[in-house]
């Protein structure tokens, strides 16, 4: 994996301190860029060009699905892994529809958050389980009147999206279903041609937002 020029947006400054020694602690991973709030985002983001950005939601001025908004409208290309303490169900609807990336609790363990920040690198939309459940339920109910639609999905590839908005990570989906992980890179690129997505956040919300998947 190239080199990850990692930023961090939290307003808990040894939240900050611990999250950027982390991530400079871990081979591939860099972090020089850290802010408490989004009130100067864009300048920021454009003096800096951060791969991925670790984006707390509730920071004074303007906060983080502000922020959110703000960086996908000038650098749609940059990733962004939302964190949380809370399961708030509005704000995951509302950063999920501004194009969060991933979104996980802070208290995900540092081994858990480095393996989302990969994750994320690679193409996937890593979310912690319980925040995954909470968001099939909540487009459930949010569009239970939409059609379902399965866009000529075979079996595996239904299986495979399945694992992708429950939050699982490639390597984990690999093993779910006992194939390689290049098997489940190829299946990934099916699947986003035939959804007409180039990500897996967008995947996710499409399929949740056309029913291709259900929570039982």
């Amino acid at each position: 994996m190239q080199n990850l020029k990692i930023s961090i947006f939290d307003d808990n400054k040894p939240r900050r301190d611990l999250l950027q020694l982390l991530i400079n602690s871990t081979t591939g991973f860099s972090c020089k860029n850290v802010y408490n709030d989004c009130r100067n985002v864009l300048k920021e983001i454009a003096a800096n060009t951060p791969d991925i950005i670790l984006m707390d939601i509730n920071m004074p001025h303007v906060d983080g699905i502000e922020g959110l908004k703000l960086i996908k409208s000038q650098f749609p290309r940059i990733k962004i892994l939302m964190q949380t303490i809370f399961e708030d169900e509005d704000k995951i609807f509302k950063a999920i529809v501004a194009g969060a990336d991933g979104y996980i609790l802070k208290k995900t363990s540092p081994d858990k958050l480095i393996d989302a920040i990969r994750d994320l690198a690679e193409g996937g939309a890593p979310m912690t389980p319980t925040v995954a459940k909470q968001v099939l339920t909540l487009f459930n109910n949010k569009h239970h009147h939409i059609p379902k639609n399965d866009f000529n999905l075979t079996a595996r590839e239904s299986e495979i999206l399945k694992f992708l908005v429950e939050g699982y990570s490639y390597k984990k989906i690999a093993e779910e279903c006992n194939v390689s992980y290049a098997t489940v890179n190829s299946h990934i690129c099916h699947i986003y041609e035939k959804l007409h997505v180039s990500s897996g956040t967008e995947a996710v919300a499409k399929v949740l937002e056309y029913r291709i998947i259900r929570d039982k």
